[in-house]
């Protein structure tokens, strides 16, 4: 039996249209496919998506966990940038664009650059950089 391959990640929103907007405004990702209960971006690698979380219900055989709010950090995307001041400057794009500032970027003892944001739905995330030896 061959390894599964890790193919994609999928947020689970309240607002799709308005997430997908943050993520192809803020951040910079392209949009792929746009439906009203799910939005795809493309790019390299894995796959980012978001998915609205009633229309996840009938796919799961209507699981209560997508009928309950959403409580805690379950995730965390981590976008690493070429340098500490990329790290600054996306940093401040993101807060001008409706991401909340949870941690200002520092120097870190595992030897990144690195700040922390919360997504329009509260997602908690990193930007870095990798610190030179």
């Amino acid at each position: 039996m061959s390894k599964p391959v890790l193919e994609g990640i999928t947020v689970l929103a309240d607002d799709v249209a308005g997430l997908a907007a943050f993520y192809r405004d803020a951040v910079g990702l392209v949009p792929e496919v746009v439906e009203e209960q799910y939005v795809a971006f493309g790019g390299e690698g894995i796959r980012f998506a978001i998915f609205s979380r009633p229309g996840m219900g009938p796919n799961t055989h209507d699981h209560p966990d997508y009928r309950s709010p959403r409580t805690g950090q379950a995730f965390e995307l981590n976008f690493q940038c070429a340098s500490p001041g990329e790290v600054d400057a996306r940093f401040a794009l993101l807060a001008s664009r409706g991401a909340t500032p949870v941690a200002a970027p520092v120097e870190t003892d595992w030897g990144h650059y690195a700040g922390f944001f919360a997504d329009p739905e509260g997602n908690i995330h990193s930007l870095f950089a990798v610190l030179d030896d």
